[in-house]
Formats: structure tokens, C-alpha cells, sequence
């Protein structure tokens, strides 16, 4: 079965198992595990920051991230299609008790002017603005990546007007490898960043978040509230660092395999659109049959993807999946066209 359904299915490649079996480790909760601490020090160092925080997911370091820079009763701005908004269990509401001002733009993408029109004045009425929310790619915009400058005009306005700026980086290097920004630069502009590595990394557990000092310090406190403290966590970590090592580079074939499986759903006649591909995530919308029809006789040829609204299914490339399979894919899909037609 060719399983297309997320980056987060691959498998740990045999020299990351490797550096997995040969890691120092020591009990995390106690600070004594060397490779958790050679991890957080490394990915902090990458984009800039002064600390790491090692989390089991990224809906952890995205939720610790925005329980550590707001207070109840004030308010976050995202984008409406966000995952912190969409896919982390009402995690806004229930651990942070924030309210959400949703954002319109286009692939999931905001822009400066949105950001600062949406920020609340300074009355009763109105809970306060605290914290901005960005994603980098944006997933449900079909991967599509903020440019840097975008980046720093929102941090302009969230300096200006003293806000928090997190970004939830659950595919930042597939961004940074598209766009061939530093990632170092990041830690000018945001407060906070979830740096994920079981996706498009190949790592089999965790996400790292970065930021100051004093914010890592309260993450910490944090994310034993919401029991995210690990023992012997550094084989994690050590698949994490081989990760970053390794790895990185490896996404421009992701990317590259992404285009073609995107070409081919254009020439099938019962898709009508897909979204520009800038990385991994291939979004097509259907017509003449339903998704979980689609999907059904997709998996009947052995690939897997999932529906991803009413009418869209999402196809995602990643490390496990290679030219052999991609040959594959399309030949099924030209099938179904057949079938379909």
C-alpha cells in the first residue's frame, strides 16, 4: 500500500534507528538527558533562539506556545484554516480560555494589513489582542509558504503593537528549502516557534518549540501541566537531530515528486482544480464522484490519501515515498480516469 495520506507515516530510515539504539540518555524531567539537551540547544541555535523545549507534538508546543504568552479572556488572530484553530481539539478555548479572531487570505496566507486591521482597540467591549498565529506551509492552503518579507511586515505590526508573533512551523524547512530563506533569520521576527520533526523530517516522535530563555522556562511549567514531561526521551531526540542532519535537503525531492503527482491529477477529467504546488501538499478538488468514492477506489489500487473538505481530497509526499511509487500513482490515477469517464 502506498500511503499518501500525510508526511507523518514514514518510518524511521535503518541509520536513524541507529543513532537512535547509540544515544546518551538520562531522566529529561530530572534536565539529565544529553541528547534531549543537544537537541533543544541545536534547533533553538538554527532559527536564532536562545532555547528549545522538546514536546511530544506539535499540537503540544503550539498549545504550550500560546498558554505561556496570553491570559484568559484576551484574544489570538489566525488564519480561519488554521491548524491551532482546526485540528487541536479546541485547545484555544479549553487551555488557554482565549477567544479567536478568524482571518480570511488567500492559501491560508496573511498579510500585514489583515493582521492589523483585526487588532482590538483598548475597550472593555473587546477582549484584548495578545498573540498572532501564523503557519508555515500552511496546509490547508496546499502547502503554500510565507515569503520573508511577509514575515516581517506582520512582526512590524505585532512590535508596534506589542503583541506575540508564534509560528506553527509543523513543515518550516519544507518552506525554508522552497523559498531558500536562513532559518536563523525566523528568530528576528517571532516570538515563538513549534519546530515539527516526525513530518516531512522523517522523525518518528516530537516537535521542539523555541524561544527566550524566560519563555522556554515557562514552557517547561507548562508542558508538565499538560504531562508532556518524558524520561528517557533522548532516543526520540536522537532521531531528531539525525533528522536535522540528514534530511533537510532530501525535501526538494518531496517537493519535486509533489509537482508531478500534481500534473497528473490536471489531466484527469474528473478533477477540476489543484492548488499550486510550492512544496509536499497536493490538493485537488473533484468533480463527477465524491471524495470518499475517490478514495475508495484509490485504495482498491493500493494508495491512500484523504478527503480534505467537501469536495477535495489531499494527496502528501514524504521520505518513504520514492520514483518507483510515484510511477505507480500515476498510472492509477490515469486508470481511474478511465474508469471515471
Amino acid at each position: 500500500m502506498i500511503d499518501l495520506r500525510s508526511d507523518t507515516v514514514t518510518c524511521p530510515t535503518p541509520a536513524m534507528l541507529e543513532a537512535m539504539i547509540q544515544a546518551e540518555v538520562g531522566d529529561d524531567v530530572f534536565g539529565e538527558d544529553p541528547t534531549v539537551q543537544a537537541l533543544e540547544e541545536k534547533t533553538a541555535r538554527t532559527f536564532g533562539m536562545e532555547a528549545g523545549l522538546f514536546c511530544p507534538s506539535g499540537t503540544m508546543t503550539n498549545q504550550i506556545a500560546i498558554r505561556a504568552q496570553t491570559q484568559p479572556q484576551q484574544e489570538v488572530i489566525c488564519h480561519r484554516n488554521a491548524h491551532i484553530y482546526l485540528y487541536e481539539g479546541g485547545g484555544l478555548a479549553y487551555n488557554s480560555l482565549v477567544s479567536v479572531r478568524l482571518l480570511t487570505g488567500e492559501r491560508g496566507v496573511l498579510k500585514a494589513e489583515m493582521v492589523d486591521a483585526a487588532i482590538n482597540p483598548d475597550d472593555v467591549h473587546f477582549p484584548p489582542t495578545s498573540l498572532v498565529a501564523l503557519e508555515n506551509t500552511m496546509n490547508k492552503g496546499g502547502g503554500a509558504c510565507y515569503q520573508l518579507n511577509q514575515i516581517k511586515e506582520i512582526a512590524e505590526v505585532c512590535q508596534k503593537h506589542k503583541l506575540a508573533l508564534h509560528l506553527d512551523g509543523a513543515r518550516v524547512f519544507n518552506a525554508l528549502v522552497t523559498t531558500g530563506d536562513e532559518p536563523a533569520e525566523y528568530g528576528k521576527y517571532f516570538s515563538s516557534i513549534s519546530v515539527c520533526l516526525s513530518k516531512g523530517l522523517g522523525a518518528p516522535v516530537g516537535s521542539v518549540l523555541v524561544g527566550s530563555h524566560d519563555l522556554i522556562k515557562q514552557a517547561r511549567r507548562v508542558r508538565k501541566v499538560f504531562g508532556g514531561g518524558m524520561r528517557q526521551a533522548g532516543y526520540l531526540a536522537a532521531a531528531g537531530i539525525y533528522a536535522l542532519d540528514h534530511h533537510v535537503e532530501k525535501l526538494r525531492e518531496d517537493h519535486q515528486r509533489a509537482k508531478v503527482l500534481a500534473e497528473a491529477l490536471q489531466d484527469c477529467s474528473y478533477v477540476t482544480s489543484v492548488l499550486p504546488v510550492e512544496t509536499n501538499i497536493v490538493i485537488a478538488t473533484l468533480q463527477d464522484t465524491t471524495p470518499q468514492h475517490f478514495l475508495s477506489q484509490l485504495e482498491k489500487a493500493g494508495v491512500k490519501a484523504v478527503t480534505f473538505g467537501k469536495q477535495d481530497v489531499r494527496f502528501v509526499t514524504h521520505l518513504d515515498f520514492l520514483d518507483n511509487q510515484l510511477d505507480q500513482v500515476v498510472g492509477v490515477l490515469k486508470k481511474l480516469n478511465r474508469q471515471f469517464a
